[in-house]
This record gives C-alpha cells, sequence and structure tokens, in this order.
C-alpha cells in the first residue's frame, strides 16, 4: 500500500558513505544514525474526498477536498524511548461558500517497523472551520509516537560490521557489508516510520487508488 523512499535505503546509503570513509585515515568526518524514526504520509492516504449524502462519486457532486501536508517532527532522545512530537497541516477546499461550516476529520498516526509491520497505531480527529463566504481554510494537528531506544538500535556486532576500518588489499576490503542478510535484516528490524494519514473508509480509500 506504501509507496515511499524507504528508510532501510538511506540507512544503506549512509553504512556504505560510513565504510568508505573509514579506509580513509586522513578524513575526520564520521558519519551517525539517527535511531529517530522517519515520518511520512503514506501513499492514498494523504487527501480525503467528500461528496454530497447520498450522490455518486464524481465531480459535480463534489463537497470538500481536505490534504495533509507540511508534516514535520521533532525527536526526543531518552535513554530509554525515542518520543516524536509530529505536527501537520491540513488544508481543505469545500465547492459552497454559503453559511458557516465545521467539519470533523478522522486521522491516524501509525508507528511501523521495518517497512511493514504496524506496531501501534492511535485514531483520532481533527476539525476544521469554515466561515461564511469562505472556500477554504487551513487547521493544524498534532501527534506523538513512542518507540523503544533498544528496538531502534542496531546490535553492537552488526554495528561494527558496518563501521569496521577496511584497508587496501585487505580480502574483505571490496566486500559490501550490506550484502551480509544479517546485516540487511538487522537495518530493517531497527528502522522505524511514523505514519501520519486520513482514516479512510473503503470507498474513500477506493477513490484516492483511482483518481
Amino acid at each position: 500500500m506504501f509507496i515511499r523512499k524507504s528508510p532501510l535505503r538511506s540507512l544503506a546509503l549512509l553504512a556504505l558513505a560510513a565504510t568508505a570513509l573509514a579506509g580513509c585515515q586522513r578524513n575526520p568526518l564520521v558519519v551517525t544514525r539517527s535511531p529517530c524514526p522517519a515520518v511520512a504520509v503514506p501513499t492514498y492516504a494523504g487527501d480525503l474526498t467528500a461528496f454530497a449524502p447520498g450522490a455518486s462519486p464524481d465531480a459535480g457532486n463534489l463537497d470538500f477536498v481536505a490534504t495533509i501536508t507540511n508534516v514535520r517532527a521533532t525527536c526526543a532522545e531518552g535513554a530509554d524511548q525515542l518520543v516524536s512530537d509530529i505536527r501537520y497541516d491540513i488544508v481543505a477546499r469545500r465547492e459552497s461558500a454559503a453559511g458557516a461550516r465545521s467539519v470533523s476529520l478522522p486521522v491516524f498516526a501509525s508507528v511501523v517497523q521495518g517497512g511493514n509491520l504496524v506496531v501501534s497505531k492511535q485514531v483520532g480527529s481533527v476539525t476544521i472551520a469554515f466561515a461564511d463566504g469562505q472556500l477554504r481554510s487551513t487547521t493544524g494537528a498534532t501527534a506523538r509516537s513512542t518507540v523503544s531506544r533498544a528496538a531502534a538500535s542496531l546490535p553492537a556486532a552488526v554495528q561494527a560490521r558496518i563501521t569496521r576500518k577496511r584497508r587496501a588489499g585487505d580480502p574483505d576490503a571490496a566486500v559490501d557489508p550490506m550484502a551480509d542478510p544479517e546485516v540487511r535484516a538487522a537495518l530493517r528490524a531497527a528502522s522505524f516510520e511514523v505514519l501520519v494519514g486520513f482514516q479512510l473508509s473503503e470507498a474513500q480509500l477506493a477513490y484516492n487508488v483511482t483518481k
């Protein structure tokens, strides 16, 4: 369902960079991996389209459209937990500007491990208000996630394997540590994302997939 830039790929690039730098004694740069989860909006879950009650889902019956945007996070790295405070905006546009109106939008925040395992999920709602004569409205929303620091940390043996200094002429100098299935599995298991989106009905999700 999710078509997103994988945090595992980013971690692999960091790991390779660390390996390359380790072989250069004159380069003092040290590449470190942050255990904090990445934050993203799942494909198809960033928009919510509502139609007039009882009407067919086509452009002529549109009621309003809402979009999640400007997602950002602040991560507090504690000794035992990684706490992420996520902020995002919801921008909505309605078809009729007549009358003041408030709309409650269902939203979720999920912690996903390894790209496909849902560790936790919170479902709530965000209210967006339109003043009389107003077609567009924007409101801010927040969410919080907690991830075990131990779960998001690489085992010491794997970390040492990735960052070990390699010298030209060593038997494994040209061997990519990411080619090791154990290393790849450890990186995947220690990779977390916080996914923020609209809690859509089956019909709303199907509409997003096909539009």
